[in-house]
């Protein structure tokens, strides 16, 4: 099977919840170039991405919304429940299990690890919490392939290592760690500094080219 891009991959579920807006709006049909303009890439790159589902639309109507949203969820959901587990149950784990806690029918977080005493054997956000020492057999009996690390830094390693031996094969990673693991290992990582840098960085920026229109005004008047 060919291996699929993981910005292609990125930019299907972007589609898929496009079109589940759209479902919603009583939709019928989308055309490339409206698919695009939500998805704020061109209507060639919405095409070629969609290939890979081996479904085209007509010129006429473009793409059915029902159908095509359908075949995105067969391409990347899961036939069966598919199950995460998460290490570390502080402020940015708590606000992840809330917030996937029911989005995909199909992928549920089914344990959180701690290294605290106080949160074990507690229902965290409704998801068990466990000793990080337990990851091993609890991820085993779960059969749990995909992994969200969300501890600190200098621990992310460890709970890699633990993770990938255990038999997870997707991570989620939200530590400003680089993580080492085997090629066959998905990492997604997450750099929540970075991002709010970045949009700090731009509106400084924004706010800086404010005076020169005013001028640029002032002298059209």
């Amino acid at each position: 099977m060919e291996k699929i891009p993981h910005r292609t991959i990125g930019r299907l579920t972007l589609y898929w919840r496009i079109l589940r807006d759209l479902a919603g709006e009583n939709h019928s049909h989308v055309y490339s170039h409206a698919l695009a303009s939500r998805s704020r890439v061109t209507a060639a790159q919405v095409r070629r991405d969609l290939m890979v589902l081996g479904y085209t639309g007509t010129p006429a109507r473009g793409y059915d919304v029902h159908k095509l949203k359908h075949h995105i969820e067969v391409f990347l959901f899961p036939a069966e429940e598919q199950r995460a587990v998460i290490a570390g149950v502080g402020n940015i784990g708590r606000a992840l299990l809330k917030f996937f806690n029911g989005r995909r029918p199909k992928l549920r977080i089914a344990a959180s690890f701690e290294r605290n005493p106080d949160k074990f054997n507690r229902l965290i956000q409704g998801c068990p919490c466990h000793s990080i020492e337990e990851a091993g057999e609890v991820i085993r009996n779960t059969q749990a392939t995909v992994g969200i690390i969300a501890v600190p830094d200098e621990e992310a390693q460890f709970v890699a290592d633990t993770f990938v031996a255990s038999g997870i094969r997707g991570i989620l990673n939200f530590a400003r760690t680089p993580l080492h693991v085997p090629p066959d290992v998905y990492v997604e990582d997450v750099d929540l500094a970075m991002s709010m840098d970045k949009a700090a960085y731009f509106a400084r920026q924004s706010l800086k080219s404010e005076p020169s229109k005013a001028v640029i005004k002032e002298i059209h008047l």
